[in-house]
């Protein structure tokens, strides 16, 4: 029980903006004609966040399931850089692992890398529960957002603008909460250089990849040097 509420506690931050921006997703997509039963699906099965919101123009503009599978993968691919730094949060996560992958948000790496868990709190359970908790939240949001949507009429232009809003507070207090900003600081320095050389319309897989491999070698340097300072303690003492 003290694991249930010590998640609960930690979420209700994100349940504030999730039911919020749940509930834009709700009404941009009941005000491009899909009801309350899409909401559903799409945020129990896709849960992508900022994908959502994409894949609303991508399914009405009749993309094919190809091109938003590809669109999808492009927008999602930052997840390439949670995948690196969760390696050895979920190493032994068991049976959660699956679901603990597949529901990784920004919002929820936010949680369960900012603070040291007390004890008494079970780690897995409480990867898994903060997890859901957040989910609910979306699915939550969604529904009362298409819900609403279907009653009364929204003037919908920029409500999609509210991811990106979402994702410079979580990048601003992840600056805040932690000392060490070479990921950061190497995020915005790769996707500059990419802009600048790719152009705005192609510098995002260039930077994905870029940034990814940079993190990879700073990883493996950093292991080393830690491994390498252990092996001296061990030969002094």
């Amino acid at each position: 029980m003290m694991t249930v509420k010590y998640a609960f506690k930690q979420s209700v931050p994100i349940m504030a903006g999730y039911i919020v921006l749940g509930m834009g997703f709700g009404v941009l997509l009941e005000s491009k004609g899909y009801g309350v039963l899409w909401a559903i699906a799409m945020s129990v099965f896709i849960y992508a966040g900022s994908m959502q919101y994409v894949a609303i123009n991508l399914i009405t503009g009749g993309a094919s399931l190809i091109a938003t599978a590809l669109m999808m993968l492009m927008v999602n691919a930052r997840h390439l850089f949670y995948g690196i730094s969760m390696l050895d949060k979920y190493k032994n996560t068991g049976k959660y692992k699956p679901y603990l992958i597949f529901a990784l948000t920004d919002e929820t790496y936010s949680l369960v890398c900012s603070g040291k868990i007390p004890a008494g709190v079970d780690r897995n359970k409480y990867y898994f529960l903060v997890s859901l908790f957040d989910q609910v939240y979306w699915v939550i949001g969604s529904v009362i957002g298409s819900a609403i949507g279907s009653v009364l009429n929204f003037n919908t232009a920029g409500i999609d603008f509210s991811m990106i809003a979402l994702f410079l507070v979580v990048f601003v207090e992840q600056w805040k909460s932690t000392k060490d900003h070479a990921s950061a600081i190497t995020g915005v320095a790769a996707s500059v250089v990419c802009l600048l050389i790719f152009g705005a319309g192609n510098f995002v897989i260039p930077a994905m990849i870029s940034i990814t491999v940079i993190l990879l070698l700073m990883r493996k340097f950093r292991k080393g040097s830690e491994e390498a300072a252990g092996k001296g303690e061990v030969e002094h003492v």
